[in-house]
């Protein structure tokens, strides 16, 4: 009986405690709207003709390209320069011969990319949850908005 109490004990202490763990552990994201305030002053400091989309994003078409326009299952070949708000360059390149599924990428790149055709190029601005989250990635910090200028080479 008195190994039972004492299991039932420790379940409980478990489950109370649980939370609090999870929670110093996590991270939170921050949400769209308390970032579009940056977006905007960085798009108006860096001369981006910005357009707000209903995901979030904030975008400039420089070219809408004539092509295909790619889909969440397209495989995508793109030029690239990812950079965060204090100008600092994080990746930049071209996609590998294989390309990438769109569906695949952030979730910026997934609502900004099919708003521009095969050779077309647009600059995106992602809220952080919209890209790495408060987490992070690699060099890019927790919570970073993120800047990147695309253009779209070929869509399969």
């Amino acid at each position: 009986m008195m190994k039972k109490g004492f299991l039932i004990f420790v379940i409980s202490a478990f489950i109370i405690s649980a939370p609090a763990c999870i929670k110093d552990k996590g991270c939170q994201n921050k949400t769209v709207q308390s970032e579009q305030a940056a977006m905007l002053a960085y798009a108006s400091g860096n001369g981006i003709s910005a357009v707000a989309h209903s995901s979030g994003i904030y975008y400039e078409i420089i070219s809408q390209g004539s092509g295909a326009t790619p889909n969440i299952n397209s495989k995508i070949f793109v030029t690239y320069t990812g950079k965060l708000t204090d100008g600092t360059t994080f990746d930049s390149g071209t996609t590998p011969a294989g390309g990438w599924v769109l569906g695949g990428l952030i979730p910026g790149w997934q609502s900004g990319l099919p708003l521009i055709n095969k050779g077309g190029r647009i600059k995106l601005i992602i809220p952080s949850s919209l890209g790495y989250g408060c987490a992070g990635y690699g060099s890019i910090p927790g919570n970073a908005i993120l800047y990147f200028d695309i253009t779209l080479n070929d869509v399969q």
